[in-house]
């Protein structure tokens, strides 16, 4: 038997140092060799020289690949077809993630309710569904109580439109109209007419009775699912927190619970903040227009609670609009209307906001209006419902997380 290793036919000396192949070999580069220890030649050009790997250099690897364009062009096209997938699907799934978004909110908004009879020794399950129950009844009896004067409310005012403005322009507010501005108001006040009491026209403004009889549907189904979502949401919420934090590294996730209970618990104080302020605007509004004979105080108290809930601004809205609408009444209830509505707009603002608000996250006046304009032009009511929240989470991060940082670096 012979040996079959590598190293058959080689002196002792070369098996100990095989050959190897000069890296400058072939080409015109000095090398320089030195003696080593033992007396053999070793070439430190060979040694310092780079090795080519056959990948570009550093900070070269983009125009290294110029040079392969047709693979450089499917991926640049590869994605942007992506990321216009990606746009696409989130544009029509928008809807859906209102949804979401409107039943998690809700469900933050409920969760001090829950937690309150929690702390009264009621288990949370059993809390939830008196949450739910209370909260159905609630919704049920105002339902029952409001839809059907305000449709009343709503088929009386366009019946009696011609009346109105006919009481209106004998007032003394259109006569003071009409000396400052002339005929013009006439005028103006008979095309206003002419086109409300059009039914071609208010079919066009509501987009048909086919298109209303859908959106009131889409609309129904919409409170269904997000009422169905928001108590799941309620349920699992202590289970979604801590899977929220289990994305945090582990140094960090005792900081990131802290921050994730104080921007659940100050959402869930400030929505149902607002809902009880609204509420209450919505019950001024009501008796106000009962007591002074004004037209309408149902639909006006609903249209109350709907503004009011627009943080800042929505008192103001609703004080202006309201007053104008008063004024086709007289000017006299009209006046007594504005000036009774913004003493309690002072006292909202002095006494009751602050105690209902004391557990949300103070958010600077400038921040609350961009909040709300921004937040309402992209998600429309909505929007500027939980763009307050959203901003206030926003700048405890900035406030905990990244100035720390930043003042950490000396």
């Amino acid at each position: 038997m012979t040996d079959a290793s590598p190293t058959l036919g080689a002196t002792a000396a070369e098996a100990a140092e095989p050959l190897s192949v000069d890296a400058a070999a072939g080409t015109d580069t000095q090398t320089t060799t030195s003696a080593s220890a033992n007396g053999t030649a070793v070439d430190t050009a060979a040694e310092d020289a780079p090795v080519f790997t056959g990948e570009a250099p550093a900070g070269k690897t983009f125009w290294a690949n110029l040079n392969s364009p047709f693979r450089l062009g499917l991926v640049l096209t590869l994605g942007a077809l992506a990321a216009v997938a990606l746009g696409l699907a989130f544009w029509n799934l928008s809807t859906i993630i209102i949804y979401v978004v409107f039943a998690l909110f809700a469900a933050l908004g409920l969760d001090p309710v829950v937690r309150w009879f929690g702390r009264h020794n009621v288990s949370r399950p059993w809390a939830i569904v008196i949450v739910y129950t209370a909260f159905a009844l609630v919704l049920t009896g105002i339902l029952l109580l409001v839809v059907p004067t305000l449709i009343k409310q709503i088929s009386a005012f366009f019946t009696d439109l011609p009346t109105t403005i006919a009481n209106f322009q004998k007032s003394d507010f259109y006569g003071w109209l009409t000396d400052t501005f002339g005929s013009q108001v006439g005028q103006i006040t008979d095309q206003v007419e002419k086109f409300l009491t059009n039914p071609a026209n208010i079919a066009a403004i509501g987009g048909g009775v086919v298109n209303f009889a859908v959106s009131v549907g889409t609309t129904i189904s919409g409170l269904i699912i997000v009422l169905v979502l928001s108590l799941y949401f309620l349920a699992g919420l202590p289970n979604m927190k801590v899977a929220f934090n289990r994305f945090v590294a582990a140094r960090n996730r005792k900081k990131a619970a802290a921050m994730t209970d104080q921007i659940t618990d100050s959402i869930g104080a400030y929505l149902m903040g607002m809902v009880v302020l609204a509420f209450c605007n919505s019950v001024v509004a009501f008796l106000l227009h009962l007591f002074l004979g004004l037209p309408f105080p149902a639909l006006m108290g609903v249209l109350a609670f709907l503004i009011t809930l627009i943080p800042l601004i929505g008192s103001v809205l609703y004080w202006l609009t309201a007053t104008t609408l008063a004024l086709f009444t007289g000017w006299v209830p009209a006046l007594i209307f504005a000036i009774i509505y913004l003493i309690y707009m002072q006292l909202e603002a002095y006494v009751l906001t602050p105690k209902v608000m004391n557990k949300a996250i103070s958010v600077p006046g400038a921040l609350v209006v961009i909040g709300a304009m921004v937040g309402g032009t992209l998600l429309g009511l909505l929007g500027a419902l939980v763009a307050i929240p959203v901003t206030a989470s926003i700048l405890l991060i900035i406030k905990q997380v990244f100035i720390p940082k930043q003042d950490a670096k000396i």
